[in-house]
């Protein structure tokens, strides 16, 4: 590859901000009206379509197809979805420049709220059936983006405050786009050095609020291509894809970090997907209610819960009794403390077998896991594309078979990461191939939760 051409996109993309922003607004009305138009149509019937019912079109779209892939572009380009086209953070970024302007209030700095914004999102959207319901979207996905526009109002001067902070996908995004092999690189011997230049500095409106000097890793880059060129210090580079997560990992690595991708995506994640398949689900319901019955404890078999708190939709038959939702919740909360707990308890042998317990080496070893973890979350949601596509009529006989081949691959791309970290630390072979032992046991645990849900179930 010609070595100027990334900087030559990255300085293109400085250069054309306000055609940015025109696509942006372009998303923002196509998003509106997938989110909002289904809504007030009649829910479809076996005999609609994608092309035949805007419902189902609009079903196929944001899961199907955008959600899947925005992911996957995280792995492959950083974070360019949220800089680019993310209709949220255009309009969180465009009403902050209206609005009151506040200082960023302490309570919203709390480190935590990637994984808790996450692990509610995906537990309430299981609770309304978000990925079938036109009301669930507006109300999960719409609510999302009116939070973003009040928080952009109330907080910062055409920031991404929402972004930075409260987005319940700013720490999944963040994960996955340390593996991507594009960053914005920044040159400190060139920053330094412009301080004794006589050169025009344009300035930088970052709305992320990265500390673009002190900038390392992209998990917090929007990828919007602004600061390029900067102090000529600042460009579009290739990197090898493992280079953040195996050299920066060692202080970049955090526990929050580390929740999210072994509770979350890893736990959480897993048992929202798994749940609707698991048929020992059905087996635990009906003892429970047999328990319940015997002992003449009727008010969980109610279904008398609002749409918005339980799915409720009697003329489709798809009604949630307290029962369910207890029981919906309770999977998916157990899934994660079992996957989380499993997998902290054999990170925690990987790390010990390097040497004395150190903290810091746990929350490294953990981030080996993202490739694998990226790729079960892009399989759950592909399942749902999958579906749609058979409800269609199109052959979906080679799904098990790129499963299997994704799945792979992405257990040996982990095997690959957690290799170069373990050579980091080992001071020995031994301690070297024990830890990786460890390791491939963790790939064990998720490989077989997934082989549950798509090959034994």
């Amino acid at each position: 590859m010609n070595p100027l051409l990334l900087p030559a996109i990255g300085d293109w993309l400085q250069r054309h901000g306000r055609a940015i922003r025109l696509l942006q607004w372009i998303v923002v009305l196509f998003y509106g009206l997938l989110v909002i138009v289904p809504t007030f149509l009649p829910l479809p019937d076996e005999k609609s379509h994608i092309l035949t019912h805007l419902t189902v079109f609009a079903q196929f779209v944001f899961w199907g197809i955008w959600w899947p892939f925005v992911l996957l572009s995280m792995i492959l380009m950083g974070r360019a979805w949220c800089g680019i086209l993310c209709p949220e953070g255009a309009l969180s970024e465009w009403v902050s420049g209206k609005g009151r302007s506040r200082a960023i209030p302490h309570w919203m700095r709390w480190k935590g709220w990637p994984f808790a914004a996450f692990a509610g999102t995906t537990i309430y959207g299981q609770m309304v059936s978000v990925y079938q319901y036109p009301k669930a979207v507006l109300l999960v996905l719409g609510g999302s983006t009116l939070a973003a526009i009040v928080v952009g109002y109330l907080y910062g001067r055409e920031k991404r405050v929402w972004c930075k902070y409260l987005c319940p996908v700013n720490g999944v995004f963040g994960l996955l786009s340390k593996l991507a092999p594009l960053h914005f690189k920044v040159n400190a011997n060139a920053w330094r050095a412009s301080y004794s230049k006589v050169i025009r500095i344009q300035p930088i409106n970052c709305a992320p609020l990265v500390a673009i000097r002190r900038m390392e890793g992209t998990s917090d880059c929007h990828m919007c291509g602004r600061c390029s060129g900067h102090r000529d210090a600042i460009a579009l580079s290739a990197r090898s894809p493992n280079h953040e997560v195996v050299k920066l990992g060692a202080h970049l690595a955090d526990g929050w970090q580390t929740a999210l991708t072994l509770f979350g995506l890893l736990g959480i994640a897993i048992g929202a997907f798994q749940w609707t398949v698991n048929p020992h689900f059905i087996e635990a319901k009906q003892k429970i209610a047999e328990w319940l019955i015997d002992r003449n404890i009727m008010w969980p078999f109610d279904e008398n819960a609002p749409w918005w708190l339980l799915t409720n939709y009697p003329a489709q038959r798809d009604v949630f009794s307290w029962l369910d939702g207890g029981l919906v919740v309770s999977y998916i909360l157990g899934m994660g403390l079992l996957m989380g707990g499993g997998l902290t308890l054999l990170l925690a042998l990987a790390n010990r077998a390097l040497g004395p317990w150190q903290r810091q080496r746990f929350y490294h070893l953990s981030q080996a896991l993202i490739p694998l973890a990226g790729c079960g979350v892009f399989l759950g949601l592909s399942a749902l594309t999958i579906n749609l596509l058979k409800n269609e009529g199109i052959p979906v006989f080679w799904a098990n078979d790129v499963r299997l081949l994704l799945l792979t691959g992405a257990n040996v791309w982990s095997l690959w990461l957690a290799n170069g970290i373990c050579r980091h630390y080992a001071a020995s072979l031994p301690r070297h191939l024990q830890s990786i032992a460890a390791f491939c046991l963790s790939l064990a645990l998720v490989d077989y939760a997934w082989a549950l849900m798509f090959w034994i179930w």
